[in-house]
This record gives structure tokens, sequence and C-alpha cells, in this order.
């Protein structure tokens, strides 16, 4: 048996909040189960799971995902063409090369939860 895929399941402080913002950034909402207090958003073959957080502090967030993309230098000019900011909450920087072999850039969305997206260097 194979491991197929992995979905982070993170705080949301609002759901209407955190699905506006994944919007901008290209991700539909696939479900929300308001009683439940569960929002499910995707983009291509990535899902982000939230759960109902309303004592969540976003300035305090350790959560946080990392997304395999095939080229983190073409999502960071898609993102930047949104004109995010670079400082604050939320912010997204720009892709970079790291030193431990990924191209990444960092997302730090509405509730504070650090989504990496990247991919790995040749």
């Amino acid at each position: 048996m194979m491991l197929k895929s992995v979905c982070p399941i993170l705080p949301s402080k609002d759901f209407e909040e955190t699905r506006k913002f994944y919007q901008f950034l290209g991700f539909d909402c696939a479900f929300e189960y308001p009683d439940e207090g569960y929002l499910i958003l995707v983009r291509d073959h990535v899902e982000l799971h939230f759960f109902r957080a309303p004592n969540h502090e976003p300035e305090k967030s350790d959560h946080g995902a990392f997304v395999r993309v095939d080229d983190a230098n073409a999502l960071s000019k898609e993102f930047k063409a949104l004109g995010l900011l670079a400082d604050g909450i939320p912010r997204c920087g720009i892709a970079e090369d790291k030193p431990w072999g990924i191209c990444e850039l960092g997302i730090f969305d509405t509730d504070g939860n650090l989504v990496r997206m990247g991919h790995i260097l040749a």
C-alpha cells in the first residue's frame, strides 16, 4: 500500500476571512460544515483543511504546512502580482533557494498559519 497525499488541518478564527484569503490565492471552497466547524479548500491537488478556532490568536500561531509545487518562482510571481503585503498578517514572501535544496516561499494567512510552498532544486 502506498501513501497518496496529506491534508494539513489548520486553525481558522473566521471561516469567511479564511475562505476569502485563500480564494484570492486561487483556492476553491470544496466543503464547509458549519455545524461541525470544518472547512476544506482546494487548489489543483492540494487540500487545506481548517477547524473553527474562535479564540485563536494569529500573532501566536505555530501551525503550518509545506506544499510541494512544480515551480515556486512562478507561484511567487503570481502571488506578488496580487499585491500581497510582505509584512504583517497576512503576508507573502518571495521564492528563494534555500541551503537545504528547496526553492520556497512562505505565506502567512489571516490566522498566522505558515504555508510554505516549494520545489526541490535540481
